[in-house]
């Protein structure tokens, strides 16, 4: 049940089907017990919602029925279920857009994204935050202070993804990491890995805009990775471009021992250098969003180890995802803001 009054209908955007966006009025969602009710303050642009956006799909998940897109959402709390503490109510939160079975072997071991039945904001069928209020579990609506901006606590989903990476790369004080791609992921990881203690941080990306924008969000190189040499003997990298060049181009630079991490989405099948693999000992491996990050992320960002404020380059209506999402593609762009109260874009 909910303890507080709610209006019965919201404005959503939702995606009809690839290439098409309509503004539809949907019922207010109502918490399971265990859960709360946010009224969304911002959602960040992910790549994902582009993908799905333009291609209907990404991968094996196809949109096949209307679906709201977004997933990166922070807001207030306005309702809570009958098992949640009403004191929560009017916390201002920052959303883990997951919801894991809680059961099976990988929920336990603390894995719990990789959980089979595990439901995702934006991923089809379940519905994302480009809408004025969404469900979650209490315990995946982690509460923020107030030095952390509406922006940056939807931000701090690509924040997790960035902590997930530095983790899974073994990333610690003095190490050398080597970053393929200057977009909003990237950059992210890269001032992770410098709140890791990284000693070198360079960044890769054929784009020029981006490479300066890297220097200004902790890399202490940007590459052209067409046109200069890489560098070589680095303890960690990390694919945020999803580029088969620069995931054989990163996996050669490692030394022995080190560790490569694929972020990026790109081609299902990509061909590596198996000997040197082999020969140094290297490790492969990839992430699947995020596990028990939150809160490492709340910290970097509210200690101002992290800056996400900066990273936003433009705010948008409910009635402008469309918009919003066509500005992800621009060189200038690092992270698009969609505000479901705003009625007109502040640009």
């Amino acid at each position: 049940m909910m303890r507080t009054e709610l209006p019965t209908t919201m404005r959503a955007s939702v995606l009809v089907r690839a290439g098409e966006l309509t503004v539809e009025t949907r019922g207010v969602p109502s918490p399971d017990a265990d859960q709360v009710i946010v009224q969304v303050n911002a959602v960040g642009i992910c790549g994902s919602d582009v993908h799905y956006f333009h291609e209907g799909r990404i991968g094996d998940f196809v949109v096949e029925a209307p679906m709201v897109l977004g997933h990166e959402a922070g807001g207030t709390i306005v309702a809570v279920g009958a098992d949640v503490d009403e004191a929560r109510l009017g916390e201002r939160v920052s959303i883990e857009p997951q919801r894991p079975c809680r059961q099976c072997e990988f929920c336990r071991s603390g894995q719990y994204n990789l959980c089979p039945q595990i439901e995702f904001y934006a991923t089809p069928p379940i519905d994302g935050a480009f809408a004025e209020y969404v469900a979650i579990q209490q315990d995946f609506a982690y509460a923020v202070p107030d030095s952390v901006s509406d922006d940056a606590a939807a931000l701090m989903e690509p924040l997790a993804v960035g902590v997930a990476a530095i983790r899974k790369a073994g990333v610690r004080p003095g190490s050398r990491v080597l970053i393929a791609g200057a977009g909003p992921i990237g950059i992210i990881t890269a001032q992770t890995a410098r709140a890791f203690g990284a000693a070198e941080i360079v960044i890769s990306d054929p784009m020029a805009e981006r490479r300066e924008v890297a220097l200004r969000f902790g890399a202490t190189r940007a590459v052209d990775p067409v046109a200069e040499p890489l560098g070589s003997d680095y303890d960690a990298f990390i694919d945020a471009s999803g580029s088969p060049v620069a995931v054989k181009q990163g996996v050669s630079a490692l030394k022995s021992a080190g560790v490569a991490v694929l972020v990026g989405m790109g081609a299902d099948e990509i061909a590596l250098p198996v000997s040197t693999i082999q020969n140094r000992e290297l490790i492969i491996t990839g992430i699947f969003r995020y596990a028990n990050a939150w809160p490492t992320a709340i910290h970097l960002a509210a200690s101002g180890a992290v800056d996400l404020d900066s990273l936003v380059t433009g705010s948008f209506g409910i009635a402008e995802v469309r918009e919003a999402l066509d500005s992800a593609s621009l060189p200038t762009t690092l992270k698009s803001i969609v505000r479901p109260d705003r009625e007109f874009a502040a640009k």
